[in-house]
């Protein structure tokens, strides 16, 4: 089946600016846990491999002055803390994660029961973290009264650390399941047929072929992704709808519904997901959109964003698009300062040919009358290009500088002009530059 483009979920902003509020948060957190609340520069300087920057981890922290705020501290270096609204979103940050607690709890445990063995190493839960919108404290294993029964810390093969929760027996639920509950159409038993709920998009048309296969698929009996699936073909038809209802809930596990397809792939090995399990994203449109924004392939969950949607909303997701709104308000600061800086150059430049308009020094420049002179104008950063006068009065002081994006030609002057001429050329001069401007 052909990929259809859908403008609705690529333009849902808080899923496609999910990847770049995640360094800002990792920052934010480590600038909360700093005494004091605020950190030099260098305390983070050689750490942005840690944080997922790619850039100086000084530059980032500037593109973000509605996050961030930058003083001179010990030393007379840079310092940063938080603006008071991102203080005032950490605090109810914390709150929430308070209060929610025993939810996220609940979600990690389902997460956890839903690998084949029933035990996740600790670094594919912490890869996950941020789509399940755990804390880091979460996982760490000195504290032990924020994962208490039924978690349990593990070793593992190759030395690795893992995580495991006792299910006591008791029949685990998935979304689907208690959805179909509600509405009466499914009562518990076992492989009992559950039918996806489907979400077209506008445009996308299946062939008949396709609609037909997808009507047989739908009546086939529904695997809860919590069941043992080894009794299955992994080539049949039965395999592939345990495969999307596994897919299903993971989705609806996470804050966004959403999460980078080669995430969701790094589970293959834990889940028991069929080598290709990629394609079942492409093979139920009606389910999954793969969004190619932000050069990368990201999966969502369509019913989450569709009609009265029965997937429960994560309650960290309010949080994160308070977060998204105050990251947004950086580009309007950052645009305000780039207008203001250009008005104090247009001042200056005003200012600057007063001076001189009014200066007057004749007996300067009658000593210079024979004399070679450089007007120089600083046309780029570190740059500069001379405007070379031969036999010229150099009138009064030299022309201020500026700062532009584009370089201008050099041009070359060699014949005897006046004082009159001179200050002629002068404001020719300037207004070509009041154009660049």
């Amino acid at each position: 089946m052909k990929w259809k483009k859908d403008p609705f979920f690529d333009s849902i902003l808080h899923i496609h600016k999910s990847a770049e509020l995640k360094p800002i948060i990792q920052l934010k957190n480590f600038i909360v846990n700093y005494p004091n609340g605020c950190i030099p520069i260098s305390a983070v300087s050689k750490r942005g491999l840690e944080f997922d920057i790619s850039i100086r981890v000084a530059r980032f922290l500037r593109q973000y002055p509605s996050v961030f705020e930058e003083f001179r501290g010990e030393h007379n270096l840079p310092w940063f803390r938080l603006t008071s609204e991102a203080a005032e979103i950490d605090r109810e940050e914390k709150r929430v994660l308070e209060e929610c607690k025993e939810d996220l709890k609940d979600r990690l445990r389902r997460f956890v029961l839903m690998s084949k063995d029933k035990v996740l190493p600790l670094k594919i839960i912490k890869g996950m973290a941020w789509y399940l919108g755990l804390p880091e404290r979460f996982l760490d294993e000195s504290k032990g009264d924020l994962l208490d029964e039924p978690f349990r810390f593990v070793d593992m093969e190759d030395g690795l650390k893992g995580l495991t929760v006792e299910s006591n027996g008791e029949k685990l639920l998935s979304t689907m399941q208690r959805n179909a509950m509600k509405n009466g159409v499914y009562f518990g038993g076992t492989l009992e047929g559950i039918e996806f709920p489907l979400f077209p998009s506008k445009g996308l048309r299946l062939r008949r072929k396709i609609e037909s296969w997808l009507n047989e698929f739908q009546k086939l009996p529904y695997v809860s992704p919590y069941e043992d699936f080894w009794h299955l073909d992994p080539d049949s038809d039965f395999a592939e709808k345990r495969v999307v209802g596994m897919l299903h809930e993971l989705l609806s596990l996470f804050v966004e519904h959403s999460a980078e397809r080669k995430k969701l792939l790094c589970l293959k090995k834990y889940f028991g997901l069929p080598q290709k399990v990629h394609k079942a994203f492409e093979r139920h449109p009606h389910m999954f959109y793969l969004s190619l924004k932000n050069k990368t392939c990201t999966a969502i969950l369509k019913e989450a964003y569709c009609g009265n949607s029965s997937i429960e909303k994560h309650p960290m997701l309010v949080v994160r698009k308070k977060y998204i709104r105050l990251v947004k308000e950086s580009d309007r600061i950052l645009k305000n300062r780039r207008i203001n800086n250009r008005f104090i150059k247009h001042e200056k430049l005003e200012k600057g040919s007063d001076i001189d308009a009014d200066s007057d020094d004749r007996t300067d420049i009658q000593a210079e009358e024979s004399s070679q002179e450089w007007l120089v104008l600083d046309l780029l950063p570190h740059s500069s290009i001379p405007f070379i006068v031969e036999r010229v009065k150099v009138a009064h002081t030299l022309l201020p500088k500026f700062e532009f994006e584009n370089p201008v030609a050099p041009a070359c002057l060699s014949s005897k002009v006046n004082e009159k001429q001179l200050n002629k050329l002068e404001r020719c001069i300037q207004k070509a530059i009041y154009k660049l401007i």
